[in-house]
């Protein structure tokens, strides 16, 4: 909690805060939870209302996934990571501050992001399998070299091999869950909801919104728990369940599809039409990141706007393709209406042709 948090939560008179508390137990029907303190001592605590907020690992939801018509999921995905830090350089950043920077590899990846001290922290997304290849310093250098050699100078060979023996690889969770809410006594919210893989940088924004859109609730319902807590999982259900999803999907795109000149093309297009018609067509990373639009909404609207993109590829290469087979028959037949001319000059040569018959001159 920042220090910001603390003053703006002092602020008001009926909120205290205890820290170095450990949550052992969790009772909705009844209304307590059982912490251990400082002094080791379990402490039953009596409350109107729960919220978890106590990450992946949850032990409010733990308790909610013994309740009928609970549904909970969790996913590791078979890739880790690693964080690794690049220095300043002349008391500077290294690289452009300005930037996400990727080094996409196909199956895995690298990325850096700007820290304010002007360090880099990069982090290496990886198989497992393929971090228990690399089990000697010489291994480590071999694989930098030929996948990362331009990161090599950035940070050191020394301590690349120092930061990525210093940690093993740690892994990263998927979890869904539903409901998110038990009557009107407990509610989940932040990972204990959805956790999620960070490849779309929305995981604590994602737990700020859960906040925002209960607050609007609490007024739309005049703090009335029994109406709002339902209705909570109504809403975020659908969005944060949308959002795992599209952070799976976006760890692909890093990785893989942006070396793809066609990708590239597609997104060139994408944004040459945000850029004429803002209203109706968004990049879906400026719907996520950039605008109040619901997650799963968001998903809609970019399913829509790749099938109307599609359809607009394809009239376009239909048209090209007319008008290439016109200019070729065109331009390679030295007369080329004559196959329209010739029929009409082929019934001139008929029998009869030009005769003139008077009106009733038909007999049987």
């Amino acid at each position: 909690m920042t220090s910001s948090s603390l003053e703006a939560v002092e602020k008001y008179p009926n909120v205290q805060m205890h820290f170095g508390h450990r949550l052992l137990k969790c009772n909705p029907e009844e209304g307590t939870i059982t912490v251990l303190g400082a002094d080791k001592v379990p402490e039953d605590v009596t409350c109107d209302l729960i919220i978890g907020c106590d990450g992946a690992y949850s032990t409010v939801r733990n308790h909610l996934t013994k309740k009928p018509r609970f549904d909970y999921s969790q996913h590791y995905i078979p890739h880790g990571y690693m964080e690794l830090t690049v220095p300043p350089k002349n008391g500077d950043f290294a690289m452009e501050p300005n930037y996400l920077h990727i080094w996409p590899r196909n199956t895995f990846m690298m990325i850096a992001l700007p820290n304010t001290d002007k360090s880099f922290t990069c982090t290496l997304f990886m198989p497992f399998e393929e971090f228990e290849k690399l089990l000697t310093s010489s291994e480590v250098l071999d694989f930098f070299q030929e996948y990362f050699p331009d990161f090599i100078p950035l940070i050191g060979k020394k301590a690349l091999v120092q930061d990525f023996f210093l940690l093993p690889p740690q892994a990263m969770i998927s979890v869904k869950c539903s409901s998110f809410h038990f009557k009107s006594h407990c509610m989940l919210m932040g990972d204990a909801a959805h956790a999620i893989v960070p490849f779309f940088g929305q995981g604590m924004n994602a737990g700020f919104e859960d906040c925002l859109v209960f607050d609007e609730l609490m007024d739309k319902f005049n703090n009335n728990l029994s109406m709002c807590l339902p209705e909570f999982s109504k809403v975020r259900i659908p969005d944060v369940h949308a959002i795992s999803d599209l952070s799976i999907y976006n760890y692909m795109e890093m990785r893989a599809h942006v070396t793809f000149k066609w990708f590239i093309f597609q997104k060139n297009v994408e944004r040459f039409l945000h850029a004429i018609m803002p209203s109706t067509f968004t990049p879906l990373y400026t719907m996520v990141t950039f605008s109040r639009i619901r997650y799963h909404e968001a998903v809609l609207r970019w399913h829509w706007q790749k099938k109307v993109i599609k359809k607009g590829f394809f009239v376009f290469g239909s048209l090209i393709a007319i008008g290439t087979i016109y200019l070729l028959v065109h331009y390679m037949s030295p007369r080329p209406l004559d196959y329209l001319r010739r029929p009409w000059e082929w019934s001139r040569s008929l029998p009869g042709y030009g005769a003139h018959f008077p009106a009733n001159s038909w007999s049987r």
